[in-house]
C-alpha cells in the first residue's frame, strides 16, 4: 500500500498549484481519500476529504472557495487544485487513507507560497 506525492512547489501570492497523489496497492474507488497539510511549528490539519465517488467533499474553512480536491479512479491518483495561494498555505501537504484500520500516508510534497 503506497501513496506518492507530486506537484509542490515554490509560487507567487495569488497564484497556483495542481498536486496529485498517485495510489497503488490497494483498491483505489473503494476508499475515500484526504489531503492534509502540516506548516513548521504547527499541527497536522486536515484540508480536504473526498468521497469514494467523487462526488461528495468537504473542505477546511481556511481553504473553501480557493481549493479543489477531485479523484480519478481509473488512474488511481486524487488531486488538490489551488488557487488564490497566500503565504499562510505554505506547509508539507501529505495525502491520506485509511485502509483496514490502518493509517497510510504519502511522504509529502513542500508548497511554499512566497514572493
Amino acid at each position: 500500500v503506497q501513496l506518492v506525492e507530486s506537484g509542490g512547489g515554490l509560487v507567487q501570492p495569488g497564484g497556483s498549484l495542481r498536486l496529485s497523489c498517485a495510489a497503488s496497492g490497494f483498491t483505489f474507488s473503494s476508499y475515500i481519500m484526504r489531503w492534509y497539510r502540516q506548516a513548521p511549528g504547527k499541527k497536522r490539519e486536515l484540508v480536504a476529504t473526498i468521497g469514494v465517488s467523487g462526488g461528495s467533499t468537504t473542505y477546511a474553512d481556511s481553504v473553501k472557495g480557493r481549493f479543489t480536491i477531485s479523484r480519478d479512479n481509473a488512474k488511481s491518483t486524487v488531486y488538490l487544485q489551488m488557487i488564490s495561494l497566500k503565504p499562510e498555505d505554505t506547509a508539507v501537504y501529505y495525502c491520506h487513507t485509511r485502509v483496514q484500520l490502518t493509517n497510510v500516508w504519502g511522504q509529502g510534497t513542500q508548497v511554499t507560497v512566497s514572493s
